[in-house]
């Protein structure tokens, strides 16, 4: 929340190929959250109030008496979205399409966010 910048890769080993993202982030509406924590399965929901969100579990034991506890507490009923839980959406400024060749001679399409549309480019690898 404190940093409005990231990126994200998405790689395709056997394809050689990737597409990296870069922009800005910021987190969505609590309505957003809802609805999509709404349509997620419901052991996705009970996970999202055990799990302590990548911080250090003493056991995987653990993890699931919580998940066991929560799926009581909910019986035969809706599970509420937890307070911590929401998303991000991340505002593209700038994809790169990266396709890898032999001899390091990879092919990369650049397109950047321009305020009348998208400027494309080709780099060098």
């Amino acid at each position: 929340e404190g940093n409005s910048s990231a990126a994200a890769v998405i790689w395709w080993d056997r394809l050689f190929r990737q597409v990296r993202i870069e922009g800005t982030v910021s987190k969505v509406s609590s309505e957003v959250s809802d609805l999509y924590f709404a349509k997620r399965e419901r052991g996705s929901q009970i996970g999202a109030w055990a799990s302590p969100q990548s911080r250090p579990l003493e056991s995987y034991e653990q993890l699931a008496e919580k998940v066991s506890e929560y799926d009581r507490q909910f019986a035969g009923k809706s599970v509420p979205r937890p307070e911590h839980w929401g998303g991000f959406v991340l505002v593209a400024e700038q994809i790169e399409f990266w396709q890898g060749r032999k001899n390091r001679l990879h092919e990369r399409l650049q397109f950047t966010r321009q305020s009348c549309g998208w400027k494309s480019q080709i780099l060098g690898p």
